[in-house]
């Protein structure tokens, strides 16, 4: 039998953007069958122990996406061993989780936004700064890779 694929998310905080691509990817993957899972953390301790941003939450209940109820966590030395894929949000994270990562890991270190290349977007922009527009302009980018990335498991195309 199959393993299933486990993907992790990866933000600053663990608050915003990566929380929000986690409950995007469960959402799209139960709509289309998938088995997944998913997962999200943060390149700082900085917000450990928080829930989801306030703002955040609001923008995936105006879509119709269940908010996951966790609390905002550092990445783990574990986590690089336990998922097949970990996707950043940013070029910075992606350089962070290099410097993390074990030498005998088996992820795939990749940018969320590889997976909408269509887009021209490399990093999704931190919306904890901004307004409302933010988090549903840093949703829009999310809801776009995570259509590239079901797609690509949908086709068997990322295997654990």
């Amino acid at each position: 039998m199959d393993r299933i694929p486990a993907v992790l998310f990866v933000c600053t905080g663990n608050i915003c953007r990566s929380p929000m691509a986690e409950a995007v990817l469960r959402h799209r993957a139960r709509a289309c069958g998938l088995t997944v899972e998913a997962d999200s953390a943060g390149t700082s301790a900085e917000e450990a122990g928080n829930p989801v941003d306030g703002r955040a939450r609001q923008t995936l209940l105006a879509r119709g996406y269940e908010v996951p109820e966790r609390r905002a966590r550092r990445v783990r030395r574990e986590d690089f061993h336990r998922f097949d894929l970990i996707l950043p949000a940013t070029e910075a994270h992606l350089l962070a989780l290099e410097r993390m990562r074990p030498r005998r890991s088996r992820p795939q270190l990749r940018l969320l936004m590889e997976y909408a290349p269509g887009l021209g977007v490399r990093d999704i922009p931190d919306p904890w700064w901004g307004d409302l527009a933010d988090y549903e302009y840093a949703l829009d980018l999310i809801e776009a890779a995570v259509e590239g990335l079901v797609d690509r498991l949908r086709n068997g195309l990322l295997r654990p």
